[in-house]
């Protein structure tokens, strides 16, 4: 029997052209599964057959677990400490093994075996091939929808599958048995039974390498394209940079009679994409992105990465686009935060922002309205950059004098130590769960406490507008740090 079981295996890997060591694998794998049936519980079982004689011994085995961690599965583990009773100087996570009678091949299913050993064997072909499709190096998948799993479309390029999730086709795209698709291969997973490769239409990878394959000159490092957003099957804005001042970036992308942009276009369903030059200088990158409106003026806040964007009323439509579609594009664009208004919002808005500014010079720096009003004038918005802000910048400032300049800094630096000192004791009641919370910085954390907000499940129990009031943040910043805070509850209930 033995030499039989030889015979076998080597006639089974030459055959399927797969190592002798793989298919040894599958058959010490049957032989656990039939000596399994055997025991009651959820026994570990493991074979070892001798490569050249072909004889096999059976093990039963168990898991060291460490003494705090309970056993899990009594069957196949064991506790440390009574581990260590039998083999001194075993460690957690090694298995102890006892000798146990082999299944005789004669007795096993013959169907079973067969169906573990195929399946063994399927699973390293389909690794080798799927290695081999890799090892070329392609972005794009392109096969034949083969057919629909679960919504899925499960897509076929020679023996390789890949799997288009619904959530990454392009909406309202209608792909049928024997279609022609490509998509960008975002992923590997060898848990995935069938199709191991994860592809998205709707991506902006896809789109950015669609136009590598269109456009030689990104290939040859005389193009880059920087950046993409899109809104898969309906419009989507691509960022360029050109490496030789030669080439015109945006003019190549199109191509002659817009050939090049065309092509992408109708592979993606009719998407409609705008090229925009890419630019070091954020301000004037948002500018371009929001094209085809045209801006007014722009005010670049550092601080919170976003920009107040002022255009007349009749790009303020354009601007926005359908839906706030434009807007937000160019926001995914650039990676800014983008806040469209006309002249008169921003008037007020601006008009908001100096009286606040006054009021805190006033009440803090204890001057009068004239001197808040000269350093607003000046450009100073906060405690900090009177406090901390080169001293020469501020000598140069006409109205004052060098006495005025250090007294104002000195007031200042004051004026900030006394609010840390408040603020951190506002914190003092602040349960540890909540400061742990992650995305919660100290500046937040302070106006939670001033809010009576000391806990995660006081956090938690707040409604979306009673936040923003609270904190000063945009409405969807203030959603996710709720939903954070809310975590805790649905674990519970798991």
């Amino acid at each position: 029997m033995n030499r039989e079981l030889l015979m076998l295996v080597e006639a089974i890997s030459r055959e399927k052209n797969v190592e002798r060591d793989v298919v040894f694998g599958a058959v010490e794998l049957a032989l656990a599964q039939a000596t399994k049936k055997l025991y009651q519980g959820e026994v570990d079982i493991r074979v070892a057959i001798d490569r050249d004689s072909g004889n096999y011994e059976t093990f039963r085995r168990w898991l060291v677990v460490p003494d705090d961690a309970g056993l899990q599965n009594p069957e196949a583990e064991e506790l440390l400490m009574d581990a260590r009773e039998r083999i001194a100087d075993v460690e957690v996570g090694e298995f102890i093994e006892e000798g146990v009678d082999s299944v005789p091949i004669g007795r096993i299913g013959a169907m079973a075996a067969k169906q573990v050993i195929l399946q063994k064997i399927r699973d390293a072909e389909r690794e080798m091939l799927l290695n081999d499709f890799m090892s070329r190096g392609e972005k794009i998948f392109t096969g034949t929808v083969k057919r629909m799993d679960k919504g899925d479309i499960i897509v076929e390029s020679g023996r390789v599958e890949g799997r288009l999730r619904r959530s990454e086709m392009i909406p309202k795209e209608n792909l049928r048995s024997g279609d022609r698709v490509r998509a960008m291969i975002m992923e590997v997973d060898l848990t995935l039974r069938g199709a191991p490769i994860i592809l998205s239409r709707s991506a902006p990878e896809f789109m950015i390498e669609l136009f590598r394959n269109e456009v030689p000159e990104i290939e040859q490092g005389l193009l880059e394209i920087k950046s993409c957003a899109r809104d898969a099957g309906s419009r989507a804005k691509i960022a360029v940079l050109s490496h030789d001042k030669r080439v015109d970036p945006i003019g190549t992308c199109v191509g002659v009679r817009g050939t090049r942009v065309n092509a992408v276009t109708n592979e993606l369903a009719g998407e409609r994409v705008d090229i925009v030059l890419w630019s070091e200088d954020p301000a004037q990158f948002v500018i371009g992105a929001l094209a085809p409106a045209n801006v007014s003026s722009i005010v670049v806040d550092e601080e919170k990465h976003a920009m107040d964007v002022v255009v007349d009323e009749e790009n303020l439509a354009i601007a926005i686009g359908r839906g706030g579609q434009n807007v937000r594009l160019a926001s995914d664009l650039t990676g800014w935060k983008i806040n469209i208004m006309d002249a008169a919002e921003s008037a007020q808005k601006q008009a908001t922002e100096t009286d606040t500014a006054r009021k805190l010079f006033m009440e803090k720096l204890d001057v009068d309205e004239e001197i808040a009003n000269i350093l607003i004038e000046e450009g100073f918005a906060s405690l900090e950059e009177v406090a901390y802000v080169p001293l020469q910048e501020m000598l140069e400032i006409e109205s004052f004098d060098e006495e005025t300049v250090n007294e104002l800094r000195a007031r200042a630096k004051d004026a900030l130590l006394t609010m840390e000192i408040a603020r951190e004791e506002s914190v003092d009641g602040v349960s540890q769960n909540l400061r742990d919370l992650e995305g919660l910085t100290p500046e937040l954390i302070g106006k939670l406490a001033e809010g009576g907000v000391n806990t995660r499940d006081d956090l938690a129990d707040l409604g979306l507008d009673e936040l923003t009031a609270l904190t000063g943040q945009s409405e969807e910043d203030a959603k996710a740090l709720i939903m954070k805070a809310r975590e805790h509850w649905f674990a519970g209930q798991e």
